[in-house]
């Protein structure tokens, strides 16, 4: 009798077929290249261990040789950190984009055929209102026909303050340099050069200042002090409405307004140093 395994002959001398049918399981070789002439169900047979093998190799070892290979072509840390951009960055940068935003949504008056046109001219009334020329003017003729000297001492530091805030603002300006708004008009009242800057309001740190010092020396009934402290708003919001100011210039200008009357209790005058300064004078 014929043996069984004549049968089932290997075919071009390779390894034995898969599910032979003596009931014994033999692998072909998966390092030797599948002749092209076998069964196709001796093709079909591989696939199975070949997709084990590929799935034994784990996505990790494969990206941790990748990188391996790839490390002396990548970026160094430093770089690579670079290229992000920081969260302080991006908070700035949205800021500053909501910031002109409601500058020019705010910018109703900012010519006589925006929106708001017809209040252009009261808006430019109450800019005159806070500007520095007739607050020093006014200032200075108060202290000359001031008769105490009480109110002497009162004229005299807010005169030394309304320098201070024109010193302080002029180096901000200076520092900064932003850009007024695009949809501003340059037809303000008595400019200088560095006037063409906006940041910060010099009008905001007028008004701040100057009525934080009313409201401790000089005005004290509360009808007055309401429009005081309504007068300095309406300086604020007409650098906005005008067109002249963003909103941060204003916001910002009322902060160092209020801390340069702080400035100004530290180096008040008294009336001792008044004195002096008057005999010195004469």
């Amino acid at each position: 009798m014929p043996s069984p395994k004549s049968k089932n002959p290997v075919s071009g001398g390779g390894s034995p077929v898969l599910g032979s049918s003596n009931g014994r399981y033999d692998f072909m070789s998966l390092t030797k290249p599948l002749n092209r002439s076998s069964p196709p169900h001796q093709r079909q047979g591989s696939d199975p261990a070949t997709a084990r093998l590929r799935a034994s190799e784990s996505p990790t070892r494969r990206r941790g040789s990748s990188s391996s290979t790839g490390s002396g072509q990548g970026l160094p840390e430093e770089d690579g950190l670079r290229l992000n951009p920081s969260f302080i960055r991006v908070a700035l940068s949205s800021l500053l984009a909501i910031d002109l935003w409601m500058s020019k949504t705010m910018g109703v008056c900012a010519c006589e055929d925006s929106s708001w046109g017809s209040v252009r001219p009261l808006m430019k009334l109450i800019e005159i209102s806070g500007h520095g020329i007739p607050w020093l003017a006014g200032t200075a003729y108060c202290l000359y026909k001031s008769d105490s000297a009480t109110g002497q001492e009162v004229m005299l530091n807010l005169f030394m303050g309304l320098l201070l805030d024109l010193v302080l603002v002029t180096i901000v300006k200076a520092v900064v340099r932003r850009r007024r708004p695009a949809h501003n008009r340059m037809d303000m009242f008595a400019t200088f050069s560095v006037d063409r800057f906006s940041f910060p309001s010099g009008h905001a740190t007028r008004a701040a200042m100057c009525g934080r010092f009313l409201l401790a020396h000089l005005v004290l009934a509360a009808p007055l002090r309401f429009l005081v402290v309504l007068w300095a708003a309406l300086v604020g919001l007409s650098r906005v409405l005008l067109g002249r100011h963003n909103v941060t210039d204003v916001m910002f200008g009322f902060w160092m307004g209020y801390v340069q009357y702080n400035l100004i209790e530290m180096l008040w005058l008294s009336p001792q140093t008044l004195q002096g300064l008057l005999g010195q004078l004469a």
